[in-house]
């Protein structure tokens, strides 16, 4: 299930960084796919790892304190609030002394996030719930064998660019301390290097699905020529 490398940089390479390049593809391919995995299980359906009853949300009480929920309740609560709180990305801070130096406010995207979380996903919560679940189940199955595996990326991408503007840099109410930015920086990054390499063409499905929806290209079908830019 493999095919030839077609990496510009790669071309007349020896076979041995050939076989480094697949192996690195697959580490993180399948990486990539164990981490959204390993998310599911705390926010299974119907109630998302939400208290039983009516869903309710993590908020701040009159002295500003977080005050906690459960699941995905409780996160989505934990963006609500940071939305309205202003937070440096990408922070570098020369000195150690907690003061950034460098670093880079994404205020009107952070506040859009946080205005769709609070009057889109927050009251359709049964909907949207499902629907991250899903898209995240999706992922995980996607990279894992490797099939679909652009699509996978890219709604990879879309998740972790929404996690990284609710969550990077935000109080953790679970482990009291501050989310550490580079984690959702860093999905944000492996997402877009697999969506550029599509990796499932390698050691996946799509070295053995491209093909064939390549040959239904060839016979007029524009639905097939779609399937084949996922792959």
């Amino acid at each position: 299930m493999t095919t030839p490398l077609s990496t510009p940089a790669l071309a007349g390479a020896p076979t041995w960084e050939q076989r480094l390049f697949k192996i690195a593809l697959l580490i993180g391919r399948v990486g990539l796919a164990y981490l959204f995995f390993s998310q599911l299980f705390w926010k299974l359906p119907p109630h998302f790892g939400c208290s039983d009853g009516p869903f309710t949300f993590t908020s701040t009480n009159a002295d500003g304190q977080l005050v906690r929920a459960a699941g995905l309740c409780d996160w989505l609560g934990v963006e609500s609030v940071y939305a309205q709180q202003e937070r440096s990305f990408f922070v570098t801070d020369f000195n150690n002394d907690g003061s950034p130096e460098i670093g880079f406010g994404l205020g009107l995207p952070v506040a859009l996030n946080g205005a769709f979380v609070d009057n889109v996903v927050v009251p359709n919560i049964g909907l949207f719930g499902w629907l991250i679940w899903l898209a995240e189940a999706f992922i995980a199955v996607s990279l894992f064998f490797g099939i679909f595996s652009r699509l996978g990326a890219l709604v990879s991408l879309g998740i972790s660019l929404q996690l990284m503007l609710g969550l990077a840099g935000a109080w953790d109410p679970v482990a009291d301390l501050q989310e550490w930015e580079w984690t959702y920086h860093m999905i944000v990054l492996m997402s877009i290097v697999m969506l550029g390499l599509a990796p499932g063409r390698i050691w996946g499905v799509d070295a053995w699905l491209r093909p064939r929806l390549a040959a239904a290209v060839a016979k007029g079908s524009g639905f097939a020529r779609w399937l084949l830019v996922l792959t």
